[in-house]
This record gives structure tokens, C-alpha cells and sequence, in this order.
């Protein structure tokens, strides 16, 4: 963060506060933490935990209906995409995003009080898909809303690596709840079972309280703010960007959809090696930790250099890496050697994927004028990410007859790469593109 600090602010209007970048950069880092945090967290506890304690009855197939669970955030998230994006870009960035991290830290504390299936019976399971909704619809607001506010505020040469803040927020997440599930997992079963899967759930309102003190001294970029004092944002931000920007909406849905491998890497590799290849439940989740970690350094590195050659070589060229590296790193978890497992988690999160994760804060809101910016950004981004929601799920299902046979996983996740890297080619290169000329038709000539 402190190169931040040597970047003058100089906007398209002119010169706003050093500091505004900063404070939105960070702002986005710990919102995009509690929200990633939450997710693995929950992810953990589905994958370890939640068959047996909410859904103690289905057997061999608690499991599947406990990760099954992870979806139905997923589905929320477009509503919440539609609902925040029309507060966002109709009343402003700042406290729409107030509401969603408010809305995420709430829920993720009462998911850690919610009473077992042997307490209270099938209510259990019902609440944890309620509150699974809830964290769903701050979801669908967050990280686009705080892409959005960031971009917006930094310096038009820098917008890339300022937006970078908002993924590697999301990787300090999940290196942030593997640090608190670690020893956790660690405890006796009954434990776990008993109250020690709750912990982690609970210690959220601590990553809540700071990131809304933060929040609440944000301003507006002053590109929307001109846009406010000018009455000239969008009535219906929704009818508008549907109207005017519908296959833009469409690619970067498709772009999206990338981000499936990284639940696949941290929900469904997680209970295979644990269930399958014989790798221990905490060095499972220490590789993880390494391997995220990894990305909170590297990606405002990717973001640096997207600023110097452009958002697609470096997105499209991170992508064909996680496609080579995707069966590399399965076979290396089927081993059971945690020094391979290691390496090759690191390669394909912290180097490969990290690239189109550290890109695509600045690219996917570059796309849209700042009247449907944040709606843009929220429901584009959620369709795709419905695919991350569901793929860990459909690739227990693709393994269930055999489940030590990881190859229908890895063709997914390729499958799921080509289509995004596709699509990324399609797009519109923004990197040189003036911030107060972002999104107009023109733009496509700076392809």
C-alpha cells in the first residue's frame, strides 16, 4: 500500500485529495476480505463440517447437500447485483456499499449461532440457506460496488493497480480465515462438531467493524459526483444499461465465469484431497493459505503491468496458464505429496490466476459509463460468478462414481477458462481510455 502513497491524484475533473485513492483502495481491500473471508470460512465448514451437523440424516450424501448450500448464495447475488447496482448508481457508491458490508457481517455472525439439526431439527438446515441468501445479496453488491468506487477515485494511470486492492483483499480473505480455521481443524471431532466450527464464524464482526469505521470517511469519485450535481444519473439504471450496453453485460458475464476455479481449488480440491487422496485436513488448508498469499502480493504486480500494456494480454494470458496448470495441480493433489501440492497450487493461484483476478476490478468497470457503471459491473460480474457458486457441487457429482478420477473436473474448469478467455478478446482495450470517457461507444476504437 505505500506505493500508493507516492501517486498524486489527478483526476479527469481536476486535482481531489492524495489521500481519496488510498482510502478507497483500502476501503475495497478489507470490505473484498470480510466478504472472501466469509465465503471460505463457509466453504471449509461445508466441505468439513456442515453434512454432519446440519444435515446428520442424508448419510453418504451430507456432504453433497452441505456444499450444495454454497450455491444458493450464488443465485442471490444477481439480485443483489440488480438491487445495490440501482442504490449505487442512483444515490451513490459510498453507501450502498455501507449497506452491504453491514448486511455480510450480520449474517455471517448469526450462521455461527445458529443452533445443530439434533437441536432443532430440519429448521436448521432452512436457517443456514436463509442467512446463506442474505450473505448472497450483500455478495452481489460488494466487490463490484468497491471496483467501481476505487477505479473511479484513482489516478487514470494507475487505475488498474488501485483496483488490484479489491481482489487481493478477496485472496487476504481467504488466507485470513485458513490462518482462524487451521487450528480449528485441528481440534478433537466432537469439539469441531460441538462449537469449534463457530468460532471462526464469530470473529467476522471484528473484520466488520473496522472496514465500516474506514468506510464511513469515503466521499464520492468525483466523476459521479459531477454526474449527481448535474442531475444526470440514470432514472433506471438497469433499463438503461439493458437497453444501451447488453453485450457488454454478456462478455464480461462470460469473462467471469473464470473465478469458478478458484472455489473449485478451495471447496471441492479441498474435500478431495482430504476424502480421497489421504492429505491431511490442516496441510490441506496451510497449502491454500501459501498459495493465496501468494496472490495478495502478486496481483497489484498484474495490475501495474496492465496499466503499462493493457488490460486483455495480461487477462487472456493468465487464463491459458490456469488452463495448463488446472490438471497439473489435480494430479499433484491425487499424489498425495504436499511439497508438489504446494508448488503447483502456488503456480496456478498466486501466478497464473492471480493475472485475469487482478485485472478485471479495473477492466470489467472501464466498460461502462459511470451512469450504469456499478449496476454494469454487479450484474455482469454475478451471472458469471453463478458458475462458482455451482461447480463445486456438479464436480462431485462428475466424480461420484469414481471419485479418485479428476479429470472430468480439470476438462470443466478448461472448459470454463477457454469460454472466458474467448470472450476477453472481444473486448474493448481501456487502459489509455480518459476515466470521464470510459464507456462511451467510441471507446472500442482503443482496441
Amino acid at each position: 500500500m505505500s506505493a500508493m502513497a507516492s501517486a498524486p491524484q489527478v483526476g479527469s475533473t481536476g486535482e481531489v485529495s492524495r489521500n481519496a485513492p488510498r482510502k478507497a483502495a483500502l476501503s475495497g481491500f478489507l470490505g473484498s476480505a470480510l466478504e472472501y473471508y466469509d465465503f471460505f470460512i463457509y466453504g471449509a465448514a461445508a466441505a468439513l463440517v456442515f453434512g454432519t451437523v446440519f444435515f446428520p440424516d442424508a448419510g453418504a450424501t451430507g456432504v453433497l447437500l452441505s456444499i450444495g448450500t454454497l450455491g444458493v448464495a450464488y443465485v442471490a447475488r444477481p439480485l443483489g447485483a440488480v438491487l445495490f447496482g440501482h442504490f449505487g448508481d442512483r444515490f451513490g457508491r459510498r453507501n450502498a456499499l455501507m449497506a452491504t458490508l453491514l448486511l455480510m457481517g450480520v449474517a455471517t455472525f448469526l450462521i455461527g449461532c445458529l443452533p445443530s439439526y439434533d437441536s432443532i431439527g430440519v429448521a436448521a438446515p432452512v436457517l443456514l440457506v436463509v442467512l446463506r441468501l442474505l450473505q448472497g445479496l450483500s455478495a452481489g453488491g460488494e466487490s463490484p460496488g468497491a471496483s467501481s468506487l476505487t477505479m473511479e477515485h484513482a489516478p487514470e494511470h494507475r487505475r488498474s493497480f488501485y483496483s488490484s486492492f479489491v481482489m487481493s483483499g478477496i485472496m487476504f480473505g481467504i488466507v485470513l480465515s485458513s490462518l482462524v480455521f487451521i487450528p480449528i481443524a485441528m481440534l478433537p471431532e466432537d469439539q469441531l462438531l460441538a462449537w469449534g466450527w463457530r468460532v471462526p464464524f464469530w470473529l467476522s464482526i471484528v473484520v466488520t467493524a473496522v472496514a465500516y469505521v474506514l468506510r464511513r470517511s469515503l466521499q464520492e469519485p468525483e466523476v459521479f459526483a459531477e454526474i449527481q450535481d448535474s442531475d444526470e444519473t440514470a432514472k433506471a439504471p438497469i433499463v438503461q444499461l439493458f437497453r444501451e450496453h447488453p453485450g457488454t453485460v454478456l462478455r464480461i458475464a462470460v469473462c467471469a465465469s473464470f473465478a469458478m476455479v478458484n472455489t473449485i481449488v478451495n471447496v471441492f480440491a479441498l474435500a478431495y484431497a482430504t476424502t480421497v487422496a489421504g492429505v491431511a485436513r490442516p496441510t490441506m488448508l496451510a497449502v491454500i493459505t501459501l498459495a493465496n498469499a501468494v496472490a495478495v502480493c502478486s496481483q497489484p504486480l498484474y495490475g501495474l503491468l496492465a496499466d503499462r500494456i493493457g488490460r486483455k494480454p495480461v487477462f487472456a494470458g493468465g487464463l491459458v496458464g490456469v488452463a495448463v496448470m488446472v490438471p497439473v495441480f489435480f494430479h499433484a493433489v491425487a499424489t498425495g505429496r504436499v511439497g508438489w501440492i504446494a508448488v503447483s497450487a502456488v503456480v496456478l493461484i498466486g501466478v497464473c490466476y492471480a493475472a485475469p483476478n487482478g485485472v478485471y476490478p479495473a477492466w470489467f468497470p472501464e466498460q461502462f459509463p459511470a451512469q450504469v457503471r456499478y449496476s454494469g459491473m454487479a450484474i455482469g460480474l454475478m451471472v458469471g460468478l453463478l458458475a462458482a457458486g455451482f461447480t463445486p457441487a456438479l464436480a462431485s457429482l462428475l466424480t461420484r462414481s469414481d471419485p479418485a478420477d479428476w479429470t472430468p473436473v480439470a476438462w470443466l474448469c478448461g472448459a470454463f477458462v477457454v469460454a472466458a478467455a474467448l470472450a476477453a478478446l472481444t473486448g474493448p482495450e481501456t487502459h489509455r481510455v480518459p476515466t470521464a470517457e470510459l464507456g462511451r461507444r467510441h471507446t472500442a476504437d482503443a482496441r
